[in-house]
């Protein structure tokens, strides 16, 4: 029962809420205007029959008086005095109808021309009304586009995508700092050493073959210099030269043996 007491309250709220519409109330409004407007003109038609039958009247008495007054010359002209006497007699009636007459006419022929202009402001007022009624009707539909712009930003949110921009500078920011830490330690490593005594070996053996390569193309000129243990041979002239693959085994030698120098050098003072 309690939720269909609710639902008859909520239809019973969204049908008021139709009713007290400003558009309905200003049309219902101006219905009103227009029909008591119309109202009054017939009434002002009333007061104008009844005036044109006044009107009538005293037009018809006013003849009947002229004609009663012929009637009594022509009785006087005949030397009929009674008859005369008689046509003047209601001669006066009509006269006396006729005072009574113009009266009511007047006060007739007074309201008719108050009722006139009343309806006349009241025909401008229903303009002025309608024409407020049509700027009120503008201002609201305004004001309903204005808060349904406004209901639409109030629904637009870029918080969760500034969340995520933020989390994501700083997973990066972490990794970063993670890589530069893990490079720091790999750097100060022993393994990290080895590997860079490694990159550092391989580069020499990769300029040594360069380097016999360069001597085989005759590019190079291969130094005379060489150890005991490094192979030689005889050239034409009598002069000793040393082969490519044997000067850079030699050139190779050497650095592993500076290299393993320094490694027994940071050995030694670590167990000291």
């Amino acid at each position: 029962m309690g939720r269909f007491f609710r639902w008859v309250k909520s239809l019973f709220n969204r049908f008021m809420d139709k009713v007290e519409d400003p558009e309905l109330l200003l049309d219902q409004a101006r219905r009103d205007m227009q029909e008591t407007v119309v109202a009054n003109r017939e009434r002002a038609v009333q007061a104008i029959t009844q005036k044109n039958r006044l009107q009538n009247m005293l037009d018809e008495q006013v003849k009947k008086a002229e004609k009663l007054e012929q009637q009594a010359t022509m009785a006087l002209q005949q030397d009929n005095r009674e008859l005369a006497r008689s046509f003047m007699r209601e001669k006066a009636s009509a006269d006396a109808l006729i005072v009574q007459l113009r009266g009511n006419l007047e006060q007739a022929t007074a309201t008719v021309e108050t009722v006139k202009l009343a309806i006349k402001r009241q025909e401008e007022e229903v303009r002025k009304k309608t024409a407020e009624a049509l700027a009120m009707k503008a201002q609201w539909k305004q004001a309903q586009i204005q808060n349904s712009i406004s209901k639409a930003l109030e629904g637009l949110t870029f918080e969760n995508q500034l969340e995520g921009f933020g989390a994501a500078a700083e997973k990066i920011k972490d990794a970063q700092a993670e890589a530069s830490a893990r490079q720091e330690m790999l750097g100060t490593s022993l393994q990290g050493k080895v590997m860079d005594m490694e990159d550092k070996a391989i580069d020499m053996q990769a300029e040594a073959d360069l380097q016999a390569l360069e001597a085989r193309l005759g590019m190079r000129e291969v130094p005379v210099a060489a150890t005991v243990d490094t192979p030689v041979s005889v050239g034409s002239g009598g002069t000793v030269e040393m082969t490519p693959d044997a000067a850079a085994q030699a050139q190779l030698n050497a650095q592993a043996d500076a290299e393993l120098d320094e490694l027994e050098k940071r050995l030694k003072g670590g167990q000291a």
